[in-house]
């Protein structure tokens, strides 16, 4: 596991995620993101359940204090694989087929493809115990620079117009807007109406 100092002395970054942290990112994922998950992947029972078969740890940072407890992770999907993927049959192993047939269509709608050259963030989140220590700046600067370490040259993400706090960090950042997307009459099952796509462009 390759392991990188970040600047505050009290956490470091860890590509990757240890075995005994993989649970706390799964249901940190889902409490992060339940809101616009709760009809894709509800209820809690089966999401989790779902989230532990399709997690890739190898798709992800992880930010680990001093005492080693984690602290926060950053996902990522590029073309060779994603923090969460998953298959229709891994859908139906849960769901069942009806219900990974309706499920999969929800989660269609949410996805969009990834251009060459492309990182795609596949979501971040902090610890409550970890929030203003500086882990989410050094999360997103750790994304950055696993996307040149691949060779690619933007990273991409994908923000609700529900977290408008999260949309000015990234701007904050130097990412910036080129689309935004409507989830249309979607928006009663997913909690929000938007979504904008911002990039920034990494390396050289």
């Amino acid at each position: 596991m390759q392991v990188s100092k970040a600047s505050q002395p009290d956490f470091h970054i860890e590509d990757g995620i240890r075995p005994e942290h993989l649970e706390l990112a799964v249901e940190g994922y889902w409490q992060a993101f339940s809101s616009k998950l709760r009809f894709p992947l509800g209820p809690e029972r089966r999401a989790l359940a779902f989230l532990r078969e399709v997690v890739d740890p190898n798709h992800a940072i992880c930010a680990v204090s001093s005492h080693g407890r984690f602290l926060g992770v950053a996902g990522y999907k590029t073309q060779d694989g994603a923090f969460i993927g998953g298959t229709f049959s891994d859908m139906a192993a849960i769901y069942g087929i009806v219900g990974a047939t309706f499920r999969g269509l929800l989660i269609g709608a949410l996805e969009r493809p990834i251009e060459d050259g492309t990182l795609l963030m596949d979501g971040i989140f902090v610890s409550h115990e970890a929030r203003g220590l500086g882990v989410g700046s050094a999360l997103l600067d750790a994304v950055e620079r696993k996307a040149v370490s691949c060779g690619l040259t933007q990273v991409r993400l994908d923000v609700i117009d529900t977290n408008l706090r999260a949309q000015h960090l990234y701007q904050r950042r130097g990412f910036q807007e080129i689309s935004v997307q409507s989830t249309g009459m979607l928006r009663h099952l997913f909690g929000f109406r938007s979504a904008t796509t911002m990039i920034k462009a990494v390396g050289d």
